[in-house]
């Protein structure tokens, strides 16, 4: 029986800047795939990109869709995190994941906007790293907050399948000693992302330039991710 990738689904169709939308089959999220993963219908794959948002300990020597020609690139939000500096729930996370992964956040954003084809972008939730990451490019486009933390909080149906992948993926032991509070899908989490984006003075985008993204990372993302 064929096994699908969990939590996966394309952000293509969110209404952007300048009346245009996202366009589909350009980027993807998911939970950690599978080499045999099969997808719905509608979803392009296997993906032309992977962006695997793991740290070491979490991946395998092999990334299971490379052998598929795929091109994978790994930028491991969770290893830049300052040690010392825990955080007690996923508010806390994101907000470290903000302060210490920025050079991670800009190197997505620009090669989402360099791709040639569809873009898959997963952790091993696809929840947290993932949904940040996605949320940045979302709101560089111009997608609302109120789109941004609908499709955030999609992954809430996906939660059991989530919870039987984890199980059998690497890094399972790790994720037992975790608390509780951090497998929920936590609105407050993400609202303090967008809050942080929000509150500066220029915006997402001023906030990107901050971290040390340029404007043509923004315009060539524009250019990949709108239509």
């Amino acid at each position: 029986m064929p096994e699908y990738t969990p939590n996966l689904r394309d952000v293509g169709g969110l209404p952007g800047r300048d009346g245009r939308t996202v366009a589909p089959h350009r980027v993807l999220r998911s939970a950690v795939p599978r080499a045999k993963d099969v997808a719905p219908d509608g979803i392009t794959w296997p993906p032309s990109l992977v962006i695997d948002l793991r740290s070491a300990t979490e991946s395998e020597p092999i990334h299971p869709l490379a052998r598929a020609g795929v091109r994978v690139v790994n930028l491991p939000l969770l290893s830049s995190l300052r040690p010392g500096a825990p955080a007690r729930d996923l508010h806390g996370l994101y907000l470290l994941l903000l302060d210490h992964a920025s050079m991670y956040l800009v190197e997505l954003v620009r090669e989402v906007g360099l791709a040639q084809g569809p873009t898959l972008i997963h952790c091993a939730a696809g929840k947290d790293r993932t949904g940040v990451s996605v949320a940045l490019l979302l709101r560089l486009v111009g997608v609302s907050r109120e789109d941004v933390l609908a499709d955030y909080l999609l992954t809430s149906h996906a939660e059991q399948d989530i919870i039987a992948r984890l199980r059998k993926s690497s890094g399972h032991r790790h994720r037992q000693s975790l608390p509780a509070s951090f497998f929920d899908v936590s609105a407050e989490a993400i609202h303090g992302v967008l809050d942080v984006w929000d509150g500066h003075e220029r915006g997402v985008e001023g906030w990107f330039h901050d971290i040390g993204g340029t404007q043509a990372h923004i315009d060539q993302l524009r250019r990949t991710l709108l239509v």
